[in-house]
């Protein structure tokens, strides 16, 4: 009896672990604190007490992690970012790293 054997390709791995992006706001000397929280909860979805942690620490540390996404859904939240904070005057910014 014939045994089926399964391999994977260096694509099927792809399609089954896409790489994952780490997404932070980075510190600045002119945007609020409140509209961070804001954006915290409008484009990432945090709570009133998980964006309040993560504002502190961007404002303690330089920059705060706001979530792990696929890389399309990272660069979207880079983009939405920094088109609410210019639509309000401010400069706040956010970069993506590979986790």
């Amino acid at each position: 009896m014939a045994t089926k054997h399964e391999h994977s390709t260096s694509v099927d791995l792809i399609r089954e672990h896409p790489r994952q992006y780490n997404v932070f706001l980075l510190n600045d000397d002119y945007t609020s604190m409140d509209f961070v929280v804001e954006i915290l909860m409008k484009l990432f979805r945090k709570n009133v007490q998980e964006a309040h942690t993560i504002m502190l620490e961007v404002h303690q540390k330089g920059r705060g992690l706001c979530g792990v996404y696929p890389y399309e859904v990272a660069e979207t939240k880079v983009h939405q970012v920094s088109s609410l904070a210019r639509e309000n005057g401010f400069p706040l910014k956010a970069i993506m790293e590979e986790a």
